[in-house]
C-alpha cells in the first residue's frame, strides 16, 4: 500500500486552485520520435483563454486555451531527421529536447506483447547488442480506466544496453522496430500499451463497435457501463473533497489522516474498454504510420466471432485517430491447449486479413518445449518481430520483391480419389522445414469423417490422399490445438491453419 501523503498530494493537487501553467501530455517528451511526412499534433493545458504559441524546427503557430483549458495546435509535417527541440509557450515556457522524426508504430494486446525483452530467447546477448541510438521507446503504464483519459504513464527512453527501460520493453515491439530501424535506416519511435490477459473488448473503442452489426447489440451495456463510471466518480470526488479539509488540519497537527484518502484513484477502473479508455485512447490524435497487435488467447472460445471483433478494434482505432486505413497488422496467436477450440480462433484471425490494409503473422512454428510450448508464451520473440516487419517493408516502404507472407490456401479441386490444394504466396516454393512429407493434413468425404492423409507438394500445390477415404470432398490443415505443421515456403514463413471443402 502507498504511503498516505502520496494520496493527499493526489488530491491537493487535483484540487489546487492555483492559476494553471501550459502542460504537455507525457507524450511529448525528451527523446521522442514524430512520425515523418503528417501534420505535427501538438495539444495540452492551460489558463482558460491563455494564448499559446508552439515552436519546432523553424516553424511556429498559436493556440487559444478553451474554456475547459484545453488548446490543440497543427504544424506542418517534417522530413525524417533531426535531433529537433519544441518549445511551448504561454505564461510559462516548456521545453522538449532530442526530438526525432521518423517513423512511429503503436504496439498492443496482451502477455505475448507485454512479454519483455529481457525474457526473450538469447536476451541477454540480444540486450547488450541493443545499441540503437535512433531507436525510441514508449512504454505505456498498465492503467484501466471506466472513462477515457486525457494522458499516459510513459516517458520516451533511447533504446541502450544500459537503459533499464530497454529489457522491460515489448519483445516484439522492440524487434520489429530495430528490424525496421535497420532496413530503412530512420527514426523509429515505438509505443508499447498492452497488459495480459486481457480480452480484445476492453482495448475497442465503442465507435468500432458501433460499425458491427453483429456487435452493435452490445452498444447499450457500453453506454450503461460509462454512465455508472460517471457516477460512481462524481461520488468518489464528493467523499475526497469532504476529506480534504479533514486531511489538511489532520496534517498541520501530525494527526493520522481520514480514511477517505485511501483511495488511490477516485477514477472507476470497471466497466466498458477500460484498457482503451486508459492506454489508447490518450494517445491520440497523435501521428503514427500504424499498429501491431498480438491478442487473442483470452478470447480463444469466440470462433468466427473474433472475426467481428477485428473489425471493431482495426475500425474503432481508424475512426479515432482519423488518419484513414492506417496499417494495422496481427500475429497469430501460438500452439496451447484450449479445449480443441484454436483451430476455429485462428481461422477468425486469418479471415481477418480480409480488412483492409492489414497483414498476418504465423507462429505455429516459434516454440517449443524449450521455449514454454504448451504455455501459450513462446520466446522466440525475433521472429515474430521479424515476420511483422516484412510485412510493414513490404507494404509501407516499398521493399520490392520481399516475400512477407506464409503460404495461403487459393484453391480445392479433386483428382479422381486426391484432392489438391493450391496457394498463393507460395514465394521460392513449398518445402518442408523437416525435409519430411507434409503434415497436419486430414480429408473427409461425404460422411463428414475425417482422417489423416498422405501429403506430396508438387509445385505451388499439395496433393492428399488416404485410403479410407475413397471419394474426398474436404480437407483441413492443423486442425487440433498443439499442431505444428511443417509445411512453409521457402522464405521460411509458413501455412495457417484453414479448412475447405469442394463447392456443391
Amino acid at each position: 500500500m502507498k504511503h498516505p501523503a502520496l494520496y493527499l498530494t493526489t488530491l491537493l493537487a487535483l484540487c489546487s486552485s492555483a492559476p494553471a501553467a501550459v502542460r504537455l501530455p507525457n507524450i511529448f517528451s525528451d527523446h521522442m520520435v514524430l512520425q515523418r511526412d503528417k501534420a505535427v499534433k501538438v495539444w495540452g493545458w492551460a489558463a482558460p483563454g491563455e494564448s499559446v504559441k508552439v515552436e519546432l524546427a523553424g516553424k511556429s503557430t498559436g493556440a487559444l486555451a478553451d474554456a475547459t483549458g484545453e488548446w490543440k495546435a497543427t504544424l506542418p509535417a517534417l522530413p525524417a531527421g533531426g535531433p529537433h527541440e519544441l518549445l511551448v509557450t504561454g505564461t510559462n515556457t516548456l521545453k522538449v529536447s532530442d526530438i526525432l522524426v521518423g517513423e512511429v508504430w503503436v504496439c498492443s494486446g496482451q502477455s505475448n506483447m507485454e512479454f519483455e525483452l529481457k525474457h526473450a530467447l538469447n536476451a541477454q546477448q540480444e540486450i547488450k547488442a541493443a545499441d540503437y541510438p535512433q531507436l525510441r521507446m514508449l512504454l505505456v503504464a498498465r492503467t484501466p480506466a471506466g472513462l477515457p483519459l486525457n494522458d499516459v504513464k510513459a516517458r520516451w527512453f533511447v533504446c541502450s544496453p544500459a537503459n533499464p527501460a530497454t529489457a522491460g520493453f515489448s519483445a516484439v515491439g522492440y524487434f520489429f522496430g530495430r528490424d525496421v530501424h535497420k532496413a530503412l535506416n530512420l527514426p523509429v519511435g515505438m509505443i508499447a500499451a498492452s497488459q495480459g490477459a486481457t480480452q480484445i473488448e476492453l482495448w475497442t473503442a465503442p465507435e468500432g463497435v458501433a460499425e458491427v452489426p453483429a456487435l452493435q447489440p452490445t452498444l447499450p451495456g457500453l453506454t450503461a457501463a460509462a454512465a455508472a463510471a460517471r457516477q460512481q466518480l462524481s461520488a468518489n470526488l464528493d467523499a475526497l473533497e469532504a476529506a480534504i479539509p479533514m486531511a489538511r488540519a489532520a496534517l498541520a497537527a501530525g494527526r493520522p489522516l481520514p480514511p477517505a484518502l485511501a483511495m488511490a484513484n477516485p477514477l472507476p477502473t470497471e466497466g466498458g474498454p477500460v484498457l482503451y479508455n486508459g492506454m489508447i485512447y490518450p494517445l491520440v490524435p497523435f501521428a503514427i504510420r500504424g499498429a501491431l497487435w498480438y491478442q487473442g488467447e483470452s478470447n480463444c472460445g469466440d470462433g468466427m466471432r473474433y472475426l467481428d471483433k477485428m473489425r471493431a478494434l482495426v475500425g474503432g482505432w481508424r475512426k479515432v485517430w482519423q488518419q484513414g486505413d492506417f496499417p494495422f497488422y496481427f500475429v497469430q496467436i501460438t500452439p496451447n491447449k484450449y479445449n480443441g477450440a484454436l483451430p476455429l480462433l485462428l481461422e477468425a484471425q486469418s479471415a481477418a486479413m480480409a480488412i483492409p490494409h492489414t497483414g498476418m503473422a504465423a507462429s505455429t512454428d516459434t516454440c517449443d518445449a524449450s521455449d514454454n510450448f504448451g504455455g501459450g508464451h513462446p520466446r522466440n520473440k525475433q521472429e515474430i518481430g521479424r515476420r511483422l516487419a516484412l510485412w510493414a517493408l513490404a507494404k509501407d516502404y516499398g521493399k520490392k520483391d520481399l516475400v512477407y507472407c506464409g503460404p495461403q490456401f487459393k484453391s480445392l479441386k479433386t483428382e479422381g480419389n486426391q484432392l489438391r490444394i493450391s496457394f498463393d504466396h507460395t514465394g521460392g516454393g513449398l518445402v518442408t522445414r523437416d525435409n519430411q512429407p507434409p503434415s497436419s493434413f486430414e480429408i473427409a468425404g461425404a460422411d463428414g469423417i475425417y482422417a489423416k492423409a498422405a501429403a506430396r507438394i508438387d509445385g505451388a500445390s499439395v496433393v492428399l490422399n488416404s485410403d479410407t477415404v475413397a471419394s474426398p470432398c474436404a480437407v483441413r490443415f492443423a486442425w487440433e490445438d498443439l499442431a505444428q505443421p511443417n509445411l512453409i515456403n521457402k522464405e521460411g514463413l509458413p501455412v495457417s491453419v484453414f479448412r475447405a471443402g469442394l463447392a456443391k
